[in-house]
Parts: C-alpha cells; structure tokens; sequence
C-alpha cells in the first residue's frame, strides 16, 4: 500500500466553479438575507463577509478534516482520495440548500477558533446540577484537586457553555439538588476596579469599588483574591472562587471574604476575537456576582434548593445574554411534583428579572398520571415542557420495543428538547430538507447517509471539560434531523400523515381515546430512510473502528437554518398560508438600504432604539393544497399524534415540539398528555398567537394582500446589494432577533 504524508482535503476552485454554474441554492424568501446576516463571516484581508460558497467551502473542509485517519502521520492516499469525493458530495447537498449541518457549524466550522475550541461545534449541552469533579478540564479553580467534587462545577460549565455560545439544559430534579452540600458560610463579596478603567463610573453603580482605596484600607492576607484575566476563563472562576467560599469543603483556608478584581476586563463594545462579536463590559457580570453571592447567603445553614440553583443558572444566562453572545439558551428540568419550582415564575419580579431566561420542564415517566396540575400552569403561561426521561432510557424509536438501558444514562435534554443527554453531554445536528433534495436529484438515503457521516466526525473534535469527553467517547451520539417535513409529507403523500382517528380504550386507565391512523406509505419511507442512517453510522463507524452511534435521528425545531430554504421549521406546521414576517435589523446594517431599493417596507422598531422592522411577505408551500393545514387550524391531537408518530417510526433520540392550541382546547391537554406518555419522549405547548400586537414577527395576511405586497418588490435584494456596495460588507452586523429554534430558545450561532 502506498502512503503519504498527511494533507488536509480542499475543494478546488474549479469544483466549485463548476458546481455554481449546475446547483442552484434553494434560497427563501427570507433564505439570503437570513444567511448574510447571521452566517456570512467577516474576511478582513478583504474587506467584506463572506459569500454563500466561500461559507460552504469552510463548513465542509472544516468538517470532512476531523477524519481521525487524516490525523494520523501517514495517510493512505485513497483515504484522500474518498475523503475528497465525499467533501464534494457535502458541498454540493449543503451549497443548494438540500440540507445544512447546525447553525453553529454554519458560524464556527472550518475557522481558526474551531480548532482551538471543539466545543464550538455543539449547538447545545446539558449537565446535572449536583457537586462534580472538574477533572482534566481547561478550567480548574486553583483551590481544587482535579478529582476534588464542587458546587461550583456545573455552574462553571453552564457558564463556560453559554459563553461559546452553547445552549445549556440542566437537571435540577430532586436526586441531583438533594447531593448539593448544606451552605456553611455567609460570604463577604467585595469587587475591585481601578480607576483607569473605562467600566470604572458603571461598575461603582454596580456595587463595585475603588480598587486603590480598598487596598489602601484592607489586607489581602485574610481574603480570597483572584484578579480576573480578560479571558472567558476569567469570568467562570471568578464566579467558581466566590461560589466555592461558601461551602467548608472547598474552602480550606476558611476564608470567608472573596475579593474578585475585575480591573483588566476589556470596555464595552470593544471586539472579540475568535468566536466574534463584541464586550459587554464587566458590568453584567458585576451584577450577577452579587446576584448569586446574595441567594448563597441567604441559604446558610440549609441546602440549596431546586429554585435557588434554577435563580442561580438564570442569573447566569442573563448575563451572557448582556454579553458577547448576546443571547443564550437555558432549560431547566425539575421535579414533577415540585410545586415551587413548577410555579417559580409566578413571581413576577423575579421573573423580569432573570427567571425570563430559562425554559423550564419537568422530567417524568411512563408512570407518572397527574397531569392536570401542570396541564393548569401550561394554560396560564405555557409551562412547564414535559421530558419523560424512562422513555429516553429504555426506547429508541418506539417501533423498536423496549429495550432496557439502551440509554441508561441519560438525565436531561438539549434546551429544545430534541436530544435526551447524559451529564456532560452536547447534542450534534445535521438537518435534510427532503423536498428539496429530492427536486434537486438526491436520493434521500444518501443525503441522510452524508449527514450521519457529518456528525460522525464532530465526536472526533477536541472537547474542553473532562466529563464532555468521556460522555462523547462513550456514547458517539449523533442527531440526522430532518426539517420541511410537511411540505415534504403533502408533496410525496399528497395528504398529513396522520389520517384519521380511532377509539381505543387505554389499558391502564379504561378510558377510551382517540387513537390515531397513519398513511402506512409514510410508514414505511420513514422507517427506511432510519434505516439508510442507521447503516451509514455502522458502515462509518466500521472504517474508522469505533464503536456505532448510541442513537442517530432527531427532529430539531429549526427557526434560522429552515428560512434559508423556505421550508416548515422542523415537524411544525406553517404559522399561516400567507404572512408577513417581520425582521429586525440594526440601524446601521448596510443591507437596510438594498432591501429598501428592492421595495420591501422597511420602518422604525416601534419597541427598540437604534433597530429597524423589514416586512417579508411569504407563501407558505403547498398552500393551496386541500389537504394544507396551518398551526392555527390543525387540532391539537393531530399534533400530538404527528410528534407520536416521528418519535414511533423516525428518531431514536426524540422530537422537538412545540404543540400550539386554541383557547378552547385547554380541557384537552391533561388527557393527551396522559394519552401519550408512553410515546412522546418531550414535548412543549402554547397558546396559538395571531398578529395581535404591533409588528408582530409573524401576521397572517390572505392571498391578495400576499399578491400585492409581493407586487411591490421591484428587485433582487441580493443583485440590489452587491451593485450598491461592490459586496463589501459591514463587519460584527447581525439580525437582532433571530434564533436556530422555533420558539426563540436556542442561540444562533
């Protein structure tokens, strides 16, 4: 056999040349100013963001070089020679707009910070909230032993997380907060700034002080002191330093006075290098400290409790979202029979305050039957979700049959809840439009087959916390999803795919429900199209020996990454036939001017400064289809038994639902939860909401107002834009409200 050395695998100019001139992207309505505004990153040796195959180029070489046989010291050439036909075929399924990895991939793959930072290709993660070991991690407190337990550590996690960008689910159920220790010591918090600072004025506002008169009148010698790096590190053990002080376990000196000095934390608005964007200042984090010192204090002489770890996690998204990534995603999964948890948000203050920044849910099992308590809260404020996490353990895809432990570890899910995870956990997504594939000339099985390949190799990256990589090793789980799905369903099946209702009577309880009827045609595509995944991941698996994926498919709730090519989000319905979305921009976004050239309606943001409103009329596929049905007309129980039926014939892991009702079929929601318990593995509710306030994002509009909205655009915003400004963009410019997840949840990026 011949051997090389190693070399990356690059897609050349002439194969990309060639496949712009036979692909046409299957962009959106909204699809090109989506992806220039939240995927296009900033090339400074020319001036402007990137173009759409520059970005593809990045994401596929990014990926398709994790191959562990490339990091090997010689390479088989064919491995070269596969490796390269295979980026090919991913450029080609990702460059029309058949399927595209995870928003974060779209950001983050193939850059520099990648590289440095694995992690960063995870959309989200989850961690139990109980003392751990930091272990062999990139953070570890300098008062810690590595294998030392902490309070602080799934707090440093969340944060660190969060930080990159990552959403955070977290177990704050009654076996977890029960291990955290009992609160020892009431802890004097004092934050330092130095007057040269530029956060100087608003950090004193903020409770911090001057750091040359508290030196001048204290001692350090009988404080705990850590002088923050202006480092993302910085910040999580500044907070790990001040949580740890008030427990005797990890305070050895008993040194009950922590001084954190924040004097070397960039300004706000200064930029960031690597994962991008801009500072916050150390202001939000002043704030949080003395947040979270405050809930600990008032815990001395007493464990913490579920809703003090859930304030506590909280406080921390809310700084992250006044931070560099101006958004996070949080769920925080408690105790079903936890009332205080289950009603912590009927607190108003302390909602508006920082309980805002979590979903919250609440985990169960097939056993558990009182639903009406929480079917009571899911009607007045559309919480808590339901994560059912016996099944999670014990079932793949429900066709399957029980099968004891498949699973066993899991303990949460993702903040979208399609992924069930175990402690340390990320989910790891890839997504097909399969109508589009199939109009493009794919055969779906290949498309999936690609995908699974795709998130095969992200398990290889280089993971920065210890329990992360033993969970990804362990476990080498992937999530194939698949967005568009009822375009999809009405265009191959030519109606939904649950057709009918029957009476059944339920055998635990001896009442009588409807049982629903599937299209046994989409029966069987789905099942094999699980198939063709499943064998990719063995065949992949193989070839590289490591062991199979534990579960492959999901069903993720996709906002962004579905505008790009115009498809339903996810296995939700269409909000309507025909809408207006609307889309905010910053003031100063130089696409405001091409979009306004081009004829949409661009107005003021009646709710924010320095923001702008866009109005996109949109079509809905398939709208004039009879068997067409949108998320305000399609009944509840078709929902439920639509999200039963992908998680029974298509994901191994689960489905991200969020099931929409009218005011009318609240009564319902208690029995169809108890209908489902034993198929639906998480799922959320709310209240169907029409445009019934100012610029809402979505108004439905009918037929004609869509004609003649349409008739108002004069021009391509994309020709409009690049004969304007030659494409040379403006840089750190993004949509101010756009999110990878149906419901807003999770970060973009």
């Amino acid at each position: 056999m011949n051997v090389e050395t190693a070399a990356p695998v690059h897609l050349t100019p002439e194969f990309i040349a060639k496949t712009e001139n036979e692909v046409t992207p299957h962009w959106g309505e909204l699809g090109w100013v989506t992806y220039k505004r939240t995927y296009a990153r900033w090339l400074p040796e020319q001036g402007r963001n990137e173009e759409w195959p520059e970005t593809v180029q990045r994401v596929v070489e990014g990926n398709i070089n994790l191959d562990p046989r490339l990091q090997a010291d010689t390479v088989d050439p064919q491995v070269i020679d596969d490796l390269t036909q295979e980026a090919q075929n991913l450029f080609k399924l990702i460059y029309g707009l058949a399927a595209t990895p995870s928003g974060r991939n779209l950001w983050i793959s193939g850059t520099e910070y990648q590289h440095r930072n694995g992690d960063a290709l995870n959309n989200c993660w989850f961690i139990a909230v109980r003392p751990q070991a930091y272990g062999d991690s990139h953070i570890i407190p300098s008062y810690l032993k590595p294998e030392q337990i902490a309070a602080s550590m799934p707090f440093s996690f969340m944060f660190d997380q969060l930080m990159k960008g990552g959403g955070v689910g977290f177990s704050v159920t009654p076996n977890n907060v029960k291990q955290m220790p009992q609160v020892d010591n009431h802890v004097d918090l004092t934050v330092l700034i130095d007057s040269e600072s530029d956060s100087y004025d608003a950090s004193l506002k903020l409770g911090a002080v001057d750091k040359s008169d508290w030196m001048h009148a204290n001692s350090l010698a009988d404080t705990r002191y850590y002088r923050l790096p202006d480092t993302r590190e910085g910040w999580v053990l500044a907070n790990a330093n001040m949580i740890d002080a008030h427990f005797d376990g990890t305070n050895p000196d008993d040194k009950t006075k922590v001084v954190l000095d924040i004097s070397d934390i960039r300004p706000k608005d200064a930029p960031i290098h690597g994962f991008g964007g801009t500072a916050s200042g150390p202001m939000p984090l002043v704030e949080m400290l003395f947040d979270i010192n405050s809930i600990l204090n008032d815990a001395v002489g007493r464990k913490l409790t579920a809703v003090d770890c859930t304030d506590m996690g909280n406080m921390i998204g809310k700084t992250v979202v006044a931070g560099n990534v101006r958004r996070s995603a949080e769920l925080a999964l408690g105790g079903s029979e936890d009332d205080d948890f289950i009603t912590m948000k009927q607190d108003k203050d302390k909602l508006y305050h920082h309980r805002w920044a979590s979903n919250n849910s609440v985990a169960v099992d097939s056993s558990f039957t009182d639903y009406q308590p929480i079917a009571d809260s899911i009607q007045h404020n559309g919480e808590p979700g339901i994560v059912n996490l016996g099944l999670s353990r014990d079932y793949g895809r429900l066709i399957d049959g029980r099968q004891e432990g498949i699973d066993e570890a899991v303990e949460g899910t993702n903040p979208c809840g399609e992924i069930s995870l175990s402690n340390g956990e990320p989910c790891n997504l890839f997504e097909v439009f399969p109508s589009v594939a199939e109009e493009q000339g794919w055969q779906l099985e290949d498309a999936f087959g690609l995908g699974a390949r795709y998130t095969k190799r992200v398990t290889f990256s280089h993971y920065d916390w210890e329990v992360s990589r033993d969970a990804i090793q362990k476990n080498r789980r992937i999530g194939v999803s698949m967005s568009g799905i009822q375009d999809w369903i009405l265009k191959t099946f030519k109606h939904r795919v649950v057709t009918g209702f029957e009476a059944k009577r339920d055998d635990t309880t001896g009442k009588t429900v409807m049982a629903p009827i599937y299209n046994q045609t989409a029966v069987k595509r789905f099942s094999d199209l699980y198939a063709a995944v499943v064998k990719a991941d063995k065949d992949y698996s193989d070839t590289l020996g490591c062991q199979p994926s534990i579960k492959h498919t999901t069903v993720k709730p996709s906002g962004t990454v579905a505008k790009l090519a115009g498809v339903s989000e996810g296995m939700h319905f269409h909000y309507a036939r025909y809408l207006i979305q609307r889309i905010r921009f910053q003031d100063s976004d130089p696409l405001l001017p091409a979009l306004k050239a081009s004829g949409y309606k661009v107005e003021p943001d009646v709710y924010s400064q320095n923001t702008m409103c866009v109005e996109f009329p949109v079509q809905a596929a398939h709208a004039d289809q009879a068997a067409f049905a949108t998320a305000g007309e399609v009944s509840m129980a078709e929902q439920f038994a639509t999200q039963a039926f992908l998680q029974t014939y298509w994901s191994d892991n689960a489905v991200s639902c969020t099931v929409t009702f009218q005011p009318e079929e609240g009564d319902q929601i208690s029995d169809l939860l108890m209908q489902y318990r034993n198929t639906i593995k998480s799922t959320s509710l709310l209240p169907y909401s029409g445009a019934d306030f100012k610029q809402a994002p979505k108004e439905p509009i009918d037929a004609n107002t869509y004609t003649e909205k349409c008739a108002e655009i004069t021009a391509d915003v994309a020709e409009t834009f690049a004969a304007m400004t030659g494409n040379h963009d403006q840089k750190d410019i993004e949509l101010v409200d756009q999110s990878d997840c149906a419901g807003g949840a999770c970060p973009i990026r």
